[in-house]
């Protein structure tokens, strides 16, 4: 089962992961000065994330594919890692728009 990790970075900043069942990290947040800005970071992934024209598919300059969730105000919600290819990209898209929504969040802070 897919989960949200809430957590501290090194800067005191709250972040959260979307974890895949197999442990694999699928998206990534930005910093929040509050946990509360962070969890509503997480409501409003659950609520986009089976939306298609929210994701924003980009490539690195280095060339690896990956992409940004959008909330409804056109702001980046949360930020992939780096695949190998754009089909896994896709793959990925896939796995926030099913696993998602009914994700449920462990606040590891």
């Amino acid at each position: 089962m897919a989960k949200f990790e809430i957590y501290k970075d090194n800067g005191g900043e709250f972040r959260f992961r979307l974890k895949a069942s197999n442990g694999q990290n699928i998206l990534a947040s930005e910093g929040y000065a509050a946990k509360s800005g962070c969890t509503n970071g997480i409501e409003s992934v659950k609520k986009n994330a089976p939306d298609d024209s929210k994701y924003e598919r980009l490539e690195s300059k280095g060339g690896s594919p990956y992409f940004n969730l959008k909330a409804g105000n056109n702001q980046v919600i949360g930020t992939s890692q780096m695949y190998s290819s754009t089909s896994a990209m896709e793959n990925g898209i896939e796995s926030v728009k099913t696993n998602a929504p009914s994700a449920e969040v462990e606040d590891l802070t």
